[in-house]
């Protein structure tokens, strides 16, 4: 289990006074229990946040090597009086008792509100009297998005999504990134986590110049849409295929912990046979399916496509409030022309469907649209399904004040770029 640390001072966080925050003048922000936080993502008003498995308790279990703390805001977050909570990640920078402080797609906060400083402000000086240096978050208001048929004709050599215009640009998200910059924010690098595997948090320690989560995610609109509707958005050739499966008699189940081992020895393979590294053993897993189905039964499943008896694709999905993932897909390399990873995720577009989804999400892709680059496959397969692409806000980074916080987040990052 990860240790929850215990900051300096028990006197919470408060908002500095500006004159523009009279609705959060009562707002603190202070420690809280897995319980209490919990019970607010189940809220309506936390639900409509849209956390993110990220952003759960249970996720400071599957983190090895960081420390965790869980903190929440409102008028009285000990009494479980909340507007906004966050699961903050914490890492030790050798040779000192200083800690990078990392939430991953978080917090979980209302980023509409026109007064960020009501929240970030208490956030920020808790974590210094915590003992962290800088801090990384990650918003969740999108930027841009792209649909599939607007990009489906618009491939080739040396395209990238940014040579498109957008679908739609969400002002929202323009706003929180204009207000981030005014106060201090910097914006990571480029995203590292497009290979679409896995991008499932902490996969480096922050702080290293590119983002630790996908910058573009793949999702399919779920709400306000029938079966016959998911059906007529998939693509001709993924209508063939999921058709091909079912002729095939490849069989789609619902598999267990005891699974993982098959679902690892598949992964590796696919990581050989696509040129990806994700770094990810089986206690990893093990310890990721223990830990998200304690806090909820079902949370997170492993889904199994069969052929002859024989496992040839599996796929991991998780679902937290009205969102589902896609998390982790692995194929055999052989009778691949059976489509069982189609078959899967169709079933698996169901039954997020059937559970009450607004959002499938398939999580990262590349942002090439050159079909000549190896990675522009990826993109091809999800675009099938008819959903789109979104380019959320990314990850945002800044120290927590002082000249010596400012000199120890340089020397972390230059410390991670020689790693």
């Amino acid at each position: 289990m990860s240790a929850l640390l215990v900051p300096p001072s028990s006197s919470p966080a408060r908002p500095s006074r500006n004159g523009d925050g009279d609705r959060n003048r009562d707002v603190v922000l202070g420690p809280i229990t897995a319980q209490t936080y919990r019970a607010f993502l189940a809220s309506p008003h936390g639900e409509a946040l849209g956390a993110g498995f990220l952003q759960c308790p249970s996720w400071a279990d599957v983190k090895e090597g960081w420390r965790a703390q869980l903190l929440g805001w409102g008028p009285d977050p000990e009494a479980g009086e909340l507007t906004g909570v966050a699961l903050v990640l914490l890492r030790q920078f050798p040779g000192t008792r200083k800690y990078f402080a990392y939430l991953p797609e978080g917090p979980v906060a209302d980023w509409s509100d026109p007064d960020l400083d009501a929240w970030l402000t208490p956030l920020l000086e808790y974590l210094r009297r915590t003992g962290a240096f800088a801090v990384r978050i990650g918003p969740s208001p999108a930027h841009r998005r792209w649909s599939a048929a607007r990009l489906k004709p618009l491939t080739g050599p040396g395209r990238r999504l940014g040579d498109v215009l957008a679908s739609e640009v969400d002002p929202l998200g323009t706003a929180v990134a204009e207000r981030l910059r005014a106060r201090g924010w910097g914006r990571c690098g480029r995203a590292t986590g497009t290979d679409g595997a896995d991008g499932d948090g902490g996969g480096g320690t922050g702080g290293g110049g590119g983002d630790a989560q996908p910058r573009h995610v793949f999702q399919v609109p779920l709400a306000g849409r029938t079966t016959e509707d998911l059906w007529s958005g998939l693509n001709q050739e993924w209508r063939r295929n999921v058709r091909r499966a079912r002729k095939e008699g490849v069989e789609v189940v619902v598999g267990s912990a005891a699974d993982l081992p098959e679902f690892c020895r598949l992964l590796a393979l696919t990581e050989r046979r696509d040129g990806f590294r994700l770094g990810r053993s089986l206690a990893y897993y093990e310890r990721q399916y223990a830990a998200l189905n304690a806090e909820e039964p079902g949370r997170m499943k492993l889904y199994l496509a069969r052929h002859q008896g024989e496992i040839l694709a599996a796929h991991t999905m998780i679902t937290v409030g009205r969102r589902t993932w896609y998390q982790t897909g692995a194929s055999a390399d052989h009778r691949r022309e059976v489509r069982p990873s189609n078959a899967l995720q169709w079933r698996m577009l169901l039954d997020a469907h059937a559970g009450g989804a607004d959002v499938y999400d398939m999580r990262g892709v590349p942002s090439t649209l050159d079909p000549a680059e190896r990675a522009y496959g990826l993109l091809r397969w999800k675009l099938g399904t008819g959903g789109q692409v979104v380019e959320t806000l990314g990850e945002w980074e800044r120290s927590v004040g002082g000249s010596a916080n400012h000199a120890l987040h340089r020397a972390f990052q230059a410390y991670l770029k020689r790693r």
